[in-house]
Order: C-alpha cells, then sequence, then structure tokens
C-alpha cells in the first residue's frame, strides 16, 4: 500500500495544487498517501457511507456508476490515467448525499489521498479547495449529461455512441465487453441491448461473437450517432 517514489512524483505533477502547498502539507501528503492495485471487476468504493479520500488513477481504468433500488446500474462517468476522484471522500462534501460505487474495468493502479488529509488540504489552502470544486462542478456535468442522454436520446444512438466510445477505449474495432456489462454502462435492460445489437448487426453496423462485438462500419454507426 506504500506510496513508491515514481508513483509520488507521478501525483506531484497530476495534481494541480501541488506547488501551492507549504513544506509541511507537502509532508504531510508523502507520509500518508498509498497505493494499491484493482483488479478487472474488482470494487474499490461503494457508496457515500465508504469514504476513501481523493483517488487518483495511475494506470488502467474505472467506472462510477449509481445503482437503483431495483439493482440496474448505470455508469455516469469513467476515470483514466491522470483522472482524479472527488466522490469517493464524499463524507466530507457537506450537503451532498450521492451513492456512486466505482469498479475498475480493467487492472488499474490508484494512488490515495486519505479523506482526513485532503480535508484538511481542501479547508486550508485555496488552491486545493479550487481544485474541489473545479473537480465537483465536471463530475456533475458529466452526471448531468448522462441524464439528458437517458432522457432525451434514443436507445439506439446512445448504443452507437457508446460503442464509439468503447472502441477508443481498447483501442479497436474488437471489444470484448458482454452485453450484459453494456446494459450496467447504459441503465438498460441486457434484453434491449442484445434486441439493438441484433439489430445493428442486420443492418452491417457490428457483428456479434460470443463475450463481444466488431464494429463492422464505423461510419454507419459515427452517422447513427450524430442523428
Amino acid at each position: 500500500m506504500a506510496i513508491a517514489k515514481t508513483e509520488l512524483e507521478f501525483m506531484k505533477e497530476a495534481l494541480p495544487f501541488w506547488n501551492a502547498l507549504s513544506q509541511n502539507q507537502k509532508e504531510r501528503i508523502e507520509a500518508t498517501a498509498s497505493a494499491f492495485t484493482v483488479k478487472k471487476g474488482q470494487s474499490l468504493h461503494d457508496g457515500s457511507q465508504d469514504c476513501l479520500g481523493l483517488i487518483l488513477v495511475k494506470s488502467g481504468h474505472l467506472r462510477a456508476y449509481i445503482l437503483s433500488d431495483t439493482g440496474k446500474e448505470i455508469t455516469i462517468y469513467r476515470l483514466f490515467e491522470r483522472d482524479a476522484c472527488i466522490f469517493s471522500a464524499a463524507c466530507m462534501l457537506k450537503n451532498i448525499t450521492f451513492d456512486i460505487s466505482i469498479e475498475a474495468e480493467s487492472e488499474s493502479r490508484v494512488l490515495l489521498i486519505p479523506t482526513a488529509v485532503y480535508n484538511e488540504l481542501n479547508e486550508s489552502t485555496l488552491a486545493v479547495s479550487g481544485f474541489t470544486n473545479q473537480l465537483i462542478s465536471s463530475r456533475f456535468s458529466d452526471v448531468m449529461w448522462i441524464m439528458e442522454q437517458v432522457l432525451f436520446t434514443s436507445f439506439d444512438r446512445r448504443l452507437a455512441n457508446f460503442l464509439l466510445e468503447q472502441s477508443a477505449v481498447e483501442g479497436s474495432d474488437t471489444l470484448h465487453i458482454t452485453q450484459e456489462a453494456i446494459a450496467n454502462h447504459l441503465g438498460s435492460a441486457r434484453e434491449v441491448v442484445t434486441r439493438m445489437l441484433k439489430y445493428f448487426q442486420s443492418e452491417g453496423m457490428v457483428s456479434l461473437f460470443r463475450g463481444g462485438v466488431t464494429i463492422s462500419s464505423r461510419k454507419k454507426l459515427e452517422k447513427l450517432s450524430e442523428k
């Protein structure tokens, strides 16, 4: 769990407020920050009661999602290298109750500043509180965009957008993702995803294989996503 020197250097470069900290504050972070590896599919944060601290992604990528009372999931944003997540320290955010869960979409290396330490910095240093506010604003913008997509965008367009996004994430037109996982990302039922993918396949946009999807016509998907 201890943070290596190279990981500490990464943290210094990735956090825009580092140079605004006092020497004592820097030493406090160096003494308390930790690093750990999260395996694909492993959860590292589960709701507002799980108050880890500020998460910073060094490698891999994570998925933040909300879970309904009926067990339906929807992805609200994804975290990649150098991305930070403040909702994993939601207990320090006054008047905000946001039950977000975070899991690894691939094996990921994560750096962590404990909640108590980050809260001290946030309350005492303008550069840190500015970063926190910017991060909260950005994540709520992500949430509002997702809500807009769910409420006002047809499912075929949302699915086309997701497949193109997943292709960018995997760096390939062959996507190793199950229909169940796609449904969880989009807040839908697997049966709905299956029907729409079969329609995409009949239109020559994709081909399906066990445990994944291959994009057959990026042009057709892009045209659909822009409708």
